[in-house]
């Protein structure tokens, strides 16, 4: 089974950037797609980005197109997310996630089956 961890949340003003990690562990990283999740609070939460196998195969929800890019190294199993020109409504918190599909088109946002417990982003001046 399929271990996740999210990192590098924080406080970050308007218009910064920051990294998210997706560490993972305990199950071959190479089979997974891997996908990024978002909750506001009050809000149900929603898909942001997705990066299939071979980590050409990417997806990105329309609020974060040209913002976001995601990428993945799989000499450390790990899944990055990019973040730049943060706005207020990205504030939520982050979640990371694995799907044995091996592409986005199948797997995002709705065939997940692990799930990390997530990472505080916070955008605020």
């Amino acid at each position: 089974q399929l271990q996740l961890v999210e990192s590098g949340g924080g406080l970050v003003q308007p218009g910064g950037s920051l990294r998210l990690s997706c560490a993972t562990s305990g199950s071959s990283f190479d089979y997974y797609t891997i996908g990024w999740f978002r909750q506001a609070p009050g809000k149900e939460r929603e898909g942001v980005s997705c990066v299939g196998i071979s980590g050409r195969d990417t997806d990105y929800a329309d609020s974060v197109k040209g913002r976001f890019t995601i990428s993945r190294n799989h000499t450390k199993s790990t899944v990055y997310l990019q973040m730049n020109s943060l706005k207020p409504e990205d504030t939520a918190v982050y979640y990371c996630a694995a799907s044995t599909y091996y592409d986005c088109a199948r797997a995002w946002p709705y065939g997940m089956d692990y799930w990390g417990k997530g990472t505080l982003v916070i955008v605020s001046s």
